[in-house]
């Protein structure tokens, strides 16, 4: 039987979904990655909430990049979460990649994450 990428990122993020969720203290930082935009996401997986979220659909990342499918956006929403996170008080963080390979998008958001802040 053939995977298709689909099927192989939805196979990776059960996977690391079941070591990784997130608390109060820490919740999880998760990131989504399509092929037009970044989305990423601060979730208390204990109450089932959305704590704090930042993508490249939004007017403030928007006027920023030229493009949402590439690495400089994925900096701007990483800066972007981190900053909406310190004003929320969320220091830490565990970092959930989606099921994607922390390469290219995913890691230069994680890098901005931290470098604005956030510890992971």
């Amino acid at each position: 039987m053939k995977y298709t990428r689909q099927d192989s990122i939805r196979k990776r993020h059960r996977r690391v979904r079941k070591k990784v969720s997130g608390t109060p203290e820490r919740p999880r930082l998760s990131v989504f990655r399509s092929n037009m935009h970044i989305y990423a996401q601060v979730i208390d997986d204990t109450t089932q909430h959305t704590l704090v979220a930042a993508s490249t659909v939004e007017a403030e990342v928007k006027s920023n990049v030229k493009s949402g499918a590439n690495c400089d956006a994925s900096t701007e929403v990483g800066k972007l979460i981190a900053k909406r996170s310190l004003e929320k008080g969320i220091e830490k963080v565990v970092f959930d990649r989606g099921g994607n390979l922390y390469h290219g998008r995913v890691k230069a958001l994680a890098d901005a994450a931290r470098e604005a802040g956030l510890d992971f």
